[in-house]
């Protein structure tokens, strides 16, 4: 992981936990409602606001070549975004066939609570990032917000569903025991919707999960069914691998070409976004694999029902 000066003085798992943690309780105290300030200081909340910039900063100049690599037309920039479902970081990673097909209750159950660990919240960060966005791209953005409020009924919003999996399965809640690869994946997501020098890099990076989630929620989906987990359960993986098919076609079509074609100098920006998540994707998952000893598992490509080695 590429840090700035201000972080990379201790490159240990234990000091990139650390300030992760941090980050993800400032996000946790700064976008909950209240109705009194909190204890913490001016000068501490400076110095997070910093620590949170520099770490977006770095991801930034991690991607940063390819970035300026994207098309600035609008046709060629959503070939090329389309285009990193199967070339993106991480795409066909072995972990998912392998979740499918032979993960036993425990490790499934250990993967579950780092992703429910590093779930920022898909709706709100929609809601952050739609503000003050061109009439079009706006439209777009709140129909997707609706599908994740459920269309107005309680019962299919999406963040409960994965709320009502996490306590169906025991899931620990707290993040002591989070790999800090999950939690800086939910802190980069929250920096790019809450600050709107980022608003197009929350863009891509919001896009690029539409486009590549279904593949592995299918994963995910099949492999909780092959232990025994009911259908309510399993809503939110067995839905996201299927809506969020429709959600990626609409948001390259309405969200990213207009953008682009009303200003190609957005281009480079949303592909930051696009590629700085699947880089943080692509550590979490290298990270399981390594926890759970899935060394030799050979990459399956595109293909959801490939099999692993």
């Amino acid at each position: 992981m590429l840090l700035s000066p201000r972080i990379e003085h201790s490159s240990s798992r234990e000091s990139l936990g650390a300030v992760h943690r941090r980050l993800a309780a400032f996000n946790h105290t700064r976008l909950t409602p209240r109705i009194t300030d909190t204890d913490e200081d001016d000068a501490e909340h400076d110095r997070l606001t910093q620590l949170e910039r520099d770490f977006v900063e770095a991801e930034r100049r991690r991607v940063a070549q390819r970035a300026k690599e994207a098309p600035r037309d609008a046709d060629g920039f959503v070939a090329w975004f389309e285009a990193l479902e199967h070339h993106g970081p991480g795409q066909g990673d072995p972990l998912f066939p392998w979740l499918a097909t032979e993960a036993p209750w425990d490790a499934m159950r250990w993967f579950l609570e780092q992703e429910v660990a590093g779930e920022a919240g898909f709706d709100d960060l929609v809601a952050l990032t739609q503000v003050k966005m061109p009439p079009r791209v706006k439209l777009e953005l709140a129909r997707n917000y609706w599908d994740e409020m459920g269309q107005g009924n309680q019962g299919g919003m999406h963040g409960p569903m994965l709320e009502r999996l996490a306590i169906r399965l025991e899931l620990q809640a707290g993040r002591d025991h989070v790999v800090w690869e999950s939690l800086a994946l939910g802190n980069l997501m929250s920096a790019l919707a809450t600050h709107r020098r980022y608003a197009y890099q929350s863009i891509g990076a919001l896009g690029v999960i539409e486009l590549t989630a279904p593949g592995r929620a299918a994963c995910v989906n099949a492999g909780l069914k092959r232990l025994g987990v009911g259908g309510d359960a399993r809503q939110y993986f067995a839905l996201h691998a299927t809506l969020d098919i429709k959600h990626s076609e609409a948001w390259n079509r309405e969200v990213l070409h207009p953008l682009v074609a009303d200003c190609p100098e957005t281009a480079p920006l949303i592909a930051e976004g696009a590629l700085m998540r699947l880089e943080a994707g692509a550590r979490c998952f290298e990270r399981y694999r390594a926890r759970l000893g899935l060394g030799r598992l050979r990459t399956y490509g595109a293909s959801v029902g490939a099999t692993v080695a």
